[in-house]
Formats: structure tokens, sequence, C-alpha cells
């Protein structure tokens, strides 16, 4: 779940803000979000939220932007922010706060994307959680918990997810295995497995879950061995959730 905060005193722009967001994030199949809009910084800070973007006007009573950008960051929050102004003055005090950006009254949607395309993969790297894959034009982002296995079939990735749903977009195998964490493993040229959901291995084949199987080369089953029983001393002491707990949790 994405949270994004919307703060701005002015009601017609957190709601042109508020359509614009929600828009981009329907064209790029991100379905999972949350907005949440504040009528001042007062209200921002008192909400007890975590938001992964924040959108802040300069101009407000009840702390203006910038006075509640750093008394944010005063509290150790690493939200993104951008700010939505019409104070063109004030561009320099945005980089004393770490600002994504600093957007100038009336906001298009062109310039929006633009910036929110930008923040949308910073927030993938940093969560180290989730991965954002681009099918065409649209960005989808995958949890790696659900991500059972990846196979690659000519010049397509087909995602293979916990609720048994496909995804396939054009990039390589490498690509996602340098996206991925350590619970994925390369089993087969063709195919990057999660650990989390291996039941066994026998006669060159990977048991997931529901009996699938997927091939494993002959020359990595030692190193794949190897491997979940380091992964499974993981989760035994601690590192990553209880062994066998798969928790599908729908944000639609």
């Amino acid at each position: 779940m994405i949270h994004i905060g919307i703060c701005d005193d002015e009601r017609i722009m957190r709601d042109q803000l508020s359509a614009l967001v929600s828009e981009y994030m329907k064209n790029r199949g991100l379905v999972s979000y949350k907005i949440s809009c504040f009528t001042d910084g007062l209200a921002l800070l008192g909400s007890g939220f975590a938001f992964d973007l924040i959108f802040l006007d300069i101009r407000m009573e009840q702390k203006d932007g910038l006075e509640t950008a750093r008394m944010l960051r005063e509290r150790g929050d690493g939200s993104f922010l951008i700010f939505v102004t019409i104070l063109k003055e004030c561009v320099f005090d945005a980089f004393e706060v770490d600002a994504s950006d600093y957007l100038l009254k009336p906001v298009t949607a062109h310039r929006l994307w633009r910036t929110m395309d930008r923040v949308m993969k910073n927030l993938e790297y940093r969560s180290g959680k989730s991965i954002l894959i681009q099918k065409g034009n649209a960005f989808r982002m995958i949890r790696l918990s659900e991500l059972v296995y990846g196979e690659v079939l000519g010049r397509k990735l087909y995602l293979h997810q916990a609720d048994q749903s496909v995804i396939d977009y054009y990039d390589k195998l490498e690509r996602l295995e340098q996206k991925v964490d350590q619970r994925f493993f390369r089993c087969h040229r063709s195919y990057l497995v999660n650990l989390d959901y291996v039941r066994g291995c026998k006669g060159g084949w990977v048991i997931l879950p529901g009996d699938i199987k997927i091939p494993v080369s002959r020359l990595r089953e030692k190193e794949l061995t190897q491997a979940l029983l380091r992964h499974m001393k993981e989760r035994v002491s601690g590192c990553d959730s209880p062994s066998g707990a798969i928790t599908h949790i729908s944000d639609r």
C-alpha cells in the first residue's frame, strides 16, 4: 500500500492534486494506494500517519509547508516531499529538507506524472521489498513476498504470483535477478525461484506449492540445496517470517 499525503489550505487545489495523482496511479496500474488530505501542516503532523509521499503547499497558516517539512525531518521522517506552490523564491529552501521536487501552480498532468515516475522508482529502490516493472506505458509494483518464480520464454518474462496470476512483460531474467533480494535463487538459466515457496527438490525438479514443478540445472542442484539450508537457518533464527507461513492480503 502506497500512502500519499496532500497538504494544502485550498480545497480546490487538494481536489485537483488528488484527482491528478489518482489518474496517474490508475494509468500506471498501481492499484494499491491511499490518499489522505489535510488543510494545514499542523493537521498533517498530528495525523500519526506514515507516508511514502507528501505534497506540501508552502503558504499555509498553522505551520507553513517549509516548517512542516523541517519538523518531519527532525522526527526522522523519510517521506518523499514535493512542494506545490506559487512561490518561486522558496525553491532553495526546499533543498534544505531534501525535497524531491518543487512544482509551481498551476500543476499540469505532464509535469506531475514526470515527477511521480521518478518518485515511484525511488520508492521501489528504497523499500527493497517490492520491484517496479514496466509493461508498455504502465508501471506495476510487485511484492517480492508474492512472487513465487519468474521464467523467461523468448524475449518475455513471466512472473508467477502466489494468487496464481501471471504477469508477462518484455525484459531479461538477468535484470530481474538484479532487482530481487537474497530469498531468490537462479535454479536454471530460464528460472528464478523464491526459496520461501520451495517445498523440495527431486529428480531435477524444484517442487512448489500445488505440486508445481520447475526445472533445476544439474550443475546447480548442490548450490540450491546449500541455499535452502542457509535460508531455513535464517528463518528459524528470526531473520524472516516463520517457515511455511504464506499470507496473502489483497489491497484491491
